[in-house]
């Protein structure tokens, strides 16, 4: 797997000695270079890296200023590197309680008999934070303490599935609003045409506190992000190994629908298991009962969205008379279920 790392840095010359550090390994790629922190907010969105490097120095902002805002806002896993973070130092200590996976001073550019050692230094780090991602002990908003490793690692474990069709669009965006910046990640299938997904989800990127994006397949989920079926595609989700991914399948009409809310379900209920929590909401048909009927024989715990506050009551009363559902709830407290469901 590549490994996707975003510098930042205010020193150009430094910018060019990481990118060639980085890019002369096999399993990494530079897919971007930001002089300040104001940059490298846009490039994230843009990117979506795997990893930072992230300078302490820095115009705007420092570096230190611009983690905590970055970890409170969209973790991700950083590695400082700078000179101002020598072992044991202050700077270090508040770096990693911020949540920096770890430090590592500049390298030393006269000294170039220490460069290859710097390269195994450097890059061991961001694969071991990397590594660590599934791992990384997230800030809350709440208490501004640190979430405990085994508590995140469950989170990132956890998965809610959605499915939706007419009326869907609002009763996703009530569902999203309420998602905290650390819960599981989501995915979800709305019945849309082409050409409409990727401006949804871009709505509810600038809406939500968590990060909405349109699947373009292939992403390994992440808890905070909700990926969304592309009008083109059926969503399914995979695993490989420890890591679960998005993917995308041009296949047959499913119920009459590309993407359908069956084929999700029923890739939930083979990869996932009692790790995913479905969620059917408002929408006309059948589609997602029978997929949900099948997490649930795999364990998954299962959400109907109420008559009452359905606009169309099809696809969740469907589902709830075949038995696949456990809780019948309105759309103003199912985000609140679901996350008590994960102890949120």
């Amino acid at each position: 797997m590549i490994i996707n790392v975003l510098i930042i840095d205010d020193s150009a010359l430094m910018r060019s000695v990481l990118t060639k550090i980085i890019q002369s390994q096999p399993d990494m790629v530079v897919v971007g270079t930001a002089s300040n922190p104001l940059i490298a907010r846009e490039l994230i969105k843009q990117t979506n890296p795997d990893v930072l490097t992230l300078d302490v120095e820095m115009s705007y902002m420092d570096g230190l200023d611009f983690l905590e805002k970055l970890m409170r806002l969209r973790p991700m896993p950083v590695v400082m590197v700078s000179s101002l973070t020598d072992h044991d130092s202050e700077i270090t200590r508040r770096a990693l309680k911020l949540g920096a996976i770890d430090c590592v001073t500049k390298p030393l550019l006269n000294i170039k008999t220490e460069m290859l050692e710097y390269t195994e230094l450097l890059t061991g780090k961001i694969r071991l934070a990397h590594d660590a991602r599934s791992t990384l002990a997230f800030r809350t908003k709440s208490c501004g303490t640190q979430q405990s490793v085994s508590k995140l690692l469950s989170n990132s474990d956890k998965m809610v599935i959605v499915g939706a069709s007419t009326g869907g669009t609002e009763a996703i965006k009530d569902f999203l609003l309420k998602m905290p910046f650390d819960c599981p990640c989501i995915l979800i299938t709305q019945h849309m045409p082409e050409g409409f997904t990727r401006s949804f989800a871009q709505r509810l990127d600038s809406l939500c506190e968590i990060r909405v994006l349109e699947a373009a397949g292939g992403e390994q989920i992440l808890p905070g992000h909700a990926y969304i079926a592309p009008g083109h595609s059926h969503l399914q989700l995979v695993r490989k190994g420890i890591r679960y991914f998005t993917q995308l399948d041009q296949g047959p009409l499913v119920n009459r629908h590309r993407p359908s809310v069956d084929v999700l379900f029923r890739s939930a209920a083979r990869h996932a298991g009692k790790n995913a929590v479905g969620v059917i909401l408002t929408g006309m048909g059948k589609d997602g009962a029978v997929g949900m009927l099948e997490m649930r024989k795999a364990g998954a715990y299962n959400f109907a969205q109420d008559e009452g506050s359905c606009v169309v009551f099809g696809m969740p009363k469907e589902a709830i008379d075949i038995g696949a559902v456990h809780e019948v709830a309105p759309l103003s407290r199912l985000a609140d279920r679901v996350l008590g469901y994960f102890g949120k």
